[in-house]
């Protein structure tokens, strides 16, 4: 017998497979279209989530890491975000909901961190749901940054506690994943929101992100709820 339908609060989906996507199609689409195509999708999952009664859903969309792909596809999607963000961000306000991109600012154009401080402010008095941006993010990363905050706010490091050092994190406002879902098959976390993943439960899809459905988000959503989740108990 199934239980009652419990919908996650948070849920975080690693972007994976664009690029694979791309290549796999028959008629050899770049790496361009795969990653339009992956923001597209996106699009899609932030409206079937949200509209099944999930409050935060965050995106992995580019990691620390990233940068060392080739200066091309590099710059491609430095140029996607400089020119997807404003629309991006205006589609949530009309929407009602929240924007906050979580990741180090080192590295990224400064027009790019314009673009970000702008859409968070646009989008700050939101309540219809927030949606996360992992851009230029590393799990290891956010804790790094974290401590460094509480050390130049002369924090005595014998005093600290989990709760302090959750507070100076991206987003400290952001809780816990509830689920965490990456696609392509790839079965690994690769850094993602490591201080959230705590008592995630995790996914692993074969499909590439670009052809993730509405049925896959409802099937996802129906794993989390036969999941008897019991948090150390």
């Amino acid at each position: 017998m199934t239980s009652a339908k419990v919908v996650p609060k948070h849920i975080g989906f690693t972007v994976d497979g664009n690029r694979r996507w791309a290549k796999s199609n028959r008629k050899g689409l770049s790496t361009a279209t795969g990653h339009e195509e992956g923001l597209s999708v996106i699009r899609k999952v932030v409206q079937w989530t949200l509209d099944r009664g999930v409050e935060y859903v965050t995106f992995y969309v580019f990691s620390t890491e990233n940068w060392s792909r080739t200066e091309d596809e590099v710059g491609y999607l430095m140029g996607m975000a400089k020119r997807e963000m404003g629309k991006f961000a205006k589609e949530m306000h009309e929407k009602g909901v929240r924007l906050a991109v979580l990741g180090s600012r080192e590295r990224v154009d400064p027009e790019i961190v314009k673009f970000i401080d702008e859409a968070e402010a646009l989008t700050a008095g939101n309540t219809n749901g927030t949606v996360g941006i992992c851009f230029n993010y590393g799990g290891q990363q956010e804790i790094v940054d974290a401590v460094r905050k509480l050390v130049a706010d002369g924090v005595d490091m014998s005093e600290l506690t989990i709760e302090g050092l959750r507070a100076n994190l991206y987003h400290p406002e952001l809780p816990d994943l509830d689920m965490v879902v990456r696609t392509s098959g790839e079965e690994r976390l690769s850094g993602f929101m490591l201080w959230r993943l705590n008592y995630a439960e995790i996914m692993f899809i074969e499909k590439n992100w670009p052809d993730i459905t509405e049925a896959d988000v409802e099937n996802i959503l129906e794993e989390y709820t036969s999941r008897e989740r019991r948090h150390g108990k």
